[in-house]
């Protein structure tokens, strides 16, 4: 199997947004009524800690590999 790169920010916008259309489709259902406006608020505070939370685990990972590099691993032409 395949191995990918996780992308947090992407799930916390795809929940935030999933969230979202629930939130109408139950309001469209007759379930419970919700304001046109609440999906303002909601869209743009999910967007904003999707990016945040996107930005901090790049950072992290960059942080991680900046230290690895082929130089400093021992090679066929380098003594150990």
């Amino acid at each position: 199997m395949l191995r990918h790169e996780p992308h947090p920010g992407k799930l916390v916008a795809g929940t935030v947004l999933t969230l979202v259309g629930v939130l109408y489709a139950g309001d469209a259902g007759g379930t419970w009524e919700t304001p046109w406006f609440a999906a303002i608020p909601l869209v743009t505070g999910g967007l904003c800690l999707a990016g945040a939370v996107g930005f901090l685990t790049g950072r992290i990972r960059r942080r991680r590999t900046s230290g690895r590099t082929t130089a400093d691993e021992p090679g066929p032409d380098r003594a150990a």
